[in-house]
Parts: structure tokens; C-alpha cells; sequence
């Protein structure tokens, strides 16, 4: 791991955790935030001085929102770069294989048919869909593409046919329960600005596993880039090693949307820029997505809640202002290297 990119990453990532919690609609000092946050850390007592209605704002709206905003874009960043490790394709996504699909219908099902949802139904629902559609596409692809020797294509287009399912089905639960659209919508475009920290509690545990499953993962990854018969040669089973990033990655793309919604393009944007700045070796490109996609999804947060005060505009339309002409460039780059 090279020192010089780790070091820039986490300084990125802390500035902009630190940006997160001292910005806001409501004006905190920002003395009174930094001995606030200093007085939570073992060993210190600071007086803040700010007023509890201060604190309250600070440690129940500001710093699990900043959180759970680099947890959703370190997860799906991650994803992606393991996504692009199996598939060895720059614009391979996290909702490739079902997962965005599966996440739609079980959060429309419950917003449509659970009126007196508490809040936490959605996100349980999301990630159980989630789940499911990756389990649906996995073994569709799995048993279609069973000695034809042509395993991924087929898992891709078992995802595409997956997604394309459930989306009929998400399109027809939201007919029937038309006056719930504005919330489906609002689910759909994704955003962090119901996070708490109960719904971090909930998903640390799944983030934690596919996190340090994918790392562990990365000189394997480098090992695959070279080839099937190669990997072999050296007595890895490529198969073995795809199923595993393919689930965990998969975990950690259900775990973020079951909280945030559909927040499309972190998981090409990131990993593309890691790979240019870092070098192609997935043991460097897999921990910087990480540190990178949180501190990416950080910044369009703070972007979604101040640019157009006191309004907020959806998270995934932030990401999609920057990833669509990213994906553009990506894929005319892609392009020129098939031509040459």
C-alpha cells in the first residue's frame, strides 16, 4: 500500500467529515463544534458551550448524516471496484447484478402497503430485495450459462433481465398505490437526510464484513486480472474467488441502498479516478475507493444540502450531475482502447 495516497485520501475524507458537521442550515459556532466533538473522545472534558438544542442538532442530525454519508459512498464505491475486479470491465456498477432492482420493489412494498411504517421497515425491506434480486440474477446467470463457457456475459444479462423484472413489478405496485409516488420517488432518488444512529448500528456489522472480505480480496483480484489459465497455473480457483467478491460486494451495495436509496455512479466515478491517480493494482485501488467514495459522497451531501437553502436536493441527482458525463467520458475512453 503506498503511503502518499493513503495519507491524501484519509486527510480528504476527515476534511470532509469535518466539513459535514460544521455546516448546516442552523449556524453552530464552529469553536463551540470542534471542543463539542473533542469533549466525545476518551480522556477529554471540554465545556462546549453550546446550548442543548445546539448539541442535540449536532450529534442527532449533523454527525450521523456526515457518517452514514461516507458509509453509503465507501460502500458502493468499494462495490464497484470489486465489481470491475470480477468483471474486468472500468464500467461495471454496484446495481449490476438485481440489486437496485430488489432494493426498489421491497422499499415500494412497504411504503405502499405499511402505512404505519416507524422508518425502519424500508430500509430492512430494501436490503432483503436487494439481496434477493443479486440471489435471483446470480442463479439465473448460473444455470443459463452452465457449459457455455461463457460465465460472465451471462450473469451480467441474467442482472439486466433480473432488474428489468423487477422493475415492471416496482412500476406496478406504485400504480396501485398512486398517492404514495412522492414518497416511492423520494425513496428512489436517494439521500441520507434520515440517518440516525440506529440505522448505523443496523448496517455497520454487514459494511464491516464486506469491507474486510474485499480488501483481503485484492491481491487475488490482481492474480485474476492476468487470466483464468494463469490464476490456475498458480493454484487459485477463479471461480471460488468471483463468487466471493460477487457476494460481498453485492452485501455491501444492498446494505447501502436498504439506507440511502438508489445513489447511482459512485461506484464508477471513484474507482475510475483511484485507478488513474493510484495505479491498477486492486490492492490499492480496493481500500482508496473505499476512503475516496466517502469522501466523493461526503462532499455531494454537503452539496444537496446547501445549494439551494432551505430547500435540499435529492443526493442521487447530485451524483448524477458529475457521474453522467463521467460515464460518458469512461465509455468513449473504453472505446478508443478497443479501436487501437
Amino acid at each position: 500500500m503506498r503511503a502518499l495516497p493513503l495519507g491524501v485520501a484519509v486527510v480528504l475524507l476527515a476534511a470532509t467529515l469535518l466539513t459535514g458537521v460544521l455546516v448546516g442550515s442552523a449556524g453552530l459556532p464552529v469553536a463551540g463544534v470542534l471542543k463539542a466533538l473533542a469533549d466525545r473522545l476518551p480522556f477529554v472534558d471540554v465545556d462546549s458551550g453550546l446550548a442543548v438544542i445546539d448539541e442535540n442538532v449536532l450529534f442527532e442530525l449533523r454527525v450521523p448524516r456526515a457518517l452514514m454519508a461516507a458509509l453509503v459512498g465507501g460502500m458502493l464505491a468499494l462495490a464497484g471496484a470489486g465489481y470491475q475486479g470480477v468483471f474486468r470491465n472500468p464500467l461495471a456498477d454496484p446495481y449490476l447484478l438485481g440489486a437496485a432492482g430488489g432494493a426498489g420493489v421491497g422499499a415500494t412494498l412497504v411504503i405502499a402497503l405499511v402505512p404505519g411504517d416507524p422508518g425502519y421497515g424500508v430500509p430492512l425491506a430494501a436490503f432483503v430485495g436487494a439481496i434477493c434480486g443479486v440471489f435471483m440474477a446470480y442463479a439465473l446467470g448460473n444455470t443459463a450459462g452452465r457449459g457455455n463457457g461463457n460465465g460472465m456475459a451471462t450473469l451480467v444479462l441474467a442482472g439486466v433481465a433480473v432488474s428489468t423484472f423487477l422493475s415492471a413489478v416496482q412500476t406496478f405496485v406504485q400504480q396501485l398505490k398512486a398517492e404514495e409516488l412522492q414518497r416511492i420517488f423520494s425513496w428512489i432518488l436517494g439521500g441520507v437526510g434520515s440517518a440516525d444512529w440506529h440505522q448505523l448500528a443496523l448496517v455497520a456489522p454487514y459494511a464491516l464484513v464486506s469491507t474486510v472480505v474485499l480488501l483481503v480480496h485484492g491481491r487475488l483480484l490482481d492474480v485474476l486480472s492476468v487470466g483464468d489459465e494463469e490464476a490456475a497455473a498458480l493454484g487459485l480457483s477463479a471461480a471460488r474467488v468471483r463468487l466471493t467478491v460477487l457476494m460481498a460486494a453485492s452485501l455491501a451495495t444492498a446494505c447501502a441502498v436498504a439506507v440511502s436509496g438508489l445513489i447511482g455512479f459512485v461506484g464508477i466515478v471513484v474507482p475510475h479516478i483511484v485507478r488513474r491517480l493510484a495505479g491498477g493494482s486492486y490492492r490499492i485501488v480496493l481500500p482508496l475507493s473505499l476512503l475516496g467514495g466517502a469522501a466523493f459522497l461526503g462532499l455531494a451531501d454537503l452539496v444537496a444540502r446547501t445549494a439551494i437553502k432551505p430547500g435540499e436536493i435529492p443526493l442521487g441527482v447530485v451524483t448524477a450531475f458529475v457521474g453522467g458525463p463521467f460515464f460518458v467520458a469512461v465509455l468513449r475512453a473504453s472505446r478508443r482502447q478497443v479501436d487501437t
